[in-house]
């Protein structure tokens, strides 16, 4: 995953400077005449759209409503590509996306465009990320040692579960981590992100299923569908609860807790180990600015960037509540800060 790695790390940076060094997009793309509407709708991914975070959903719709003075409208997905193309197509106003979601919408309509991000622990957006991670069954994580550490060379031949191949943590970076590694080999040498989605006789992969979600990956992983999955920390942190290790280090062991709620609730006790982890750049709610005149984006702006929104325990939930949320406080520095487009381009580079 070195490859992946060291690509987001050292042009996070340059992509910081571009989204500093340019003007805010208030009201980029956004036309001024843009039809006002009575109703913003808000599309989220399938990770998102569980009852269990009905809660927080609701609340950022309240903070929306607040703002702009209209009605909000959850549109709750089952397939990131719903998602997607609701924000590019204007059947949505507003989406929750992965890095990899908001830059395959951005090609579809460049007026989608980032509106926040979540910063870092810092507060700023040096260490806005979260992390990518390749599981395996706890037990199993032996064949996949390298000396005192982890390696992913053992994959090959096993049964993969991916996300979707429209996520950035569930597919794209864990891919390029394969392809960089493999490629290197002589019988791996053509590898491209393409081979690993397909499985079978002479595949890469023996098997290669798609949890639809991070949840969903999961579980794939945790009930013998796969042998090795890919899913983010942040998507499965309202499940599972560190059994030995350090967050987000290879050889951690993590389990699903007492209480945990669907897909987990018949899986509580269940404990997985990453050999794998790979930063990635925090998700955007990203905005249609050809449905969403340039006041209210301004607007929504300000609100999420507030601190009547970083105070609300809704949204952010706080470092020792158990309550579920999309938004954790580690440090208490965490805010929403807004991004330029170019913020993303780390991620793009991983096409190429």
């Amino acid at each position: 995953m070195k490859k992946a790695l060291s690509i987001v790390c050292s042009l996070t940076l340059a992509a910081v400077i571009a989204g500093c060094g340019t003007k805010a997009a208030d009201s980029k793309g956004a036309s001024a005449d843009v039809k006002t509407k009575d109703t913003l709708t808000i599309a989220w991914y399938p990770n998102e759209s569980g009852a269990d975070l009905k809660d927080a959903r609701d609340e950022i719709g309240k903070a929306i409503e607040k703002a702009i003075g209209k009605k909000v409208e959850h549109k709750t997905t089952t397939d990131y590509i719903i998602a997607i193309e609701s924000i590019a197509n204007g059947n949505a106003d507003l989406a929750f996306m992965g890095p990899q979601g908001y830059i395959e919408a951005n090609a579809k309509n460049k007026k989608v465009q980032p509106l926040v991000v979540q910063s870092g622990e810092s507060g700023t957006l040096d260490d806005a990320v979260y992390y990518s991670w390749l599981n395996v069954r706890k037990g199993e994580e032996e064949q996949y040692k390298n000396g005192s550490g982890f390696a992913i060379d053992n994959i090959a031949g096993k049964k993969f579960s991916f996300v979707s191949n429209s996520s950035t943590s569930g597919f794209k970076v864990p891919s390029a981590g394969i392809v960089s590694t493999f490629s290197k080999m002589d019988k791996y040498k053509s590898l491209t992100a393409e081979d690993l989605l397909q499985g079978g006789k002479d595949k890469f992969f023996s098997e290669v299923l798609f949890g639809g979600s991070h949840q969903g990956s999961a579980v794939n992983l945790l009930t013998g569908k796969a042998d090795v999955a890919a899913f983010c920390d942040t998507c499965v942190a309202n499940y599972v609860e560190i059994s030995s290790g350090t967050a987000s280090k290879p050889g951690t062991v993590y389990k699903v807790k007492q209480g945990a709620a669907e897909p987990f609730n018949n899986l509580v006790g269940k404990e997985f180990t990453l050999i794998s982890v790979t930063p990635v750049l925090n998700s955007p709610f990203a905005i249609n600015t050809g449905t969403v005149s340039a006041d209210d984006i301004k607007k929504l702006k300000d609100a999420f960037t507030s601190d009547e929104v970083t105070k609300n325990e809704k949204i952010f939930i706080p470092k020792d509540s158990k309550a579920s949320g999309l938004f954790k406080m580690k440090t208490g520095k965490e805010h929403f800060l807004t991004v330029e487009d170019a913020w993303f381009n780390p991620v793009r580079e991983l096409s190429k």
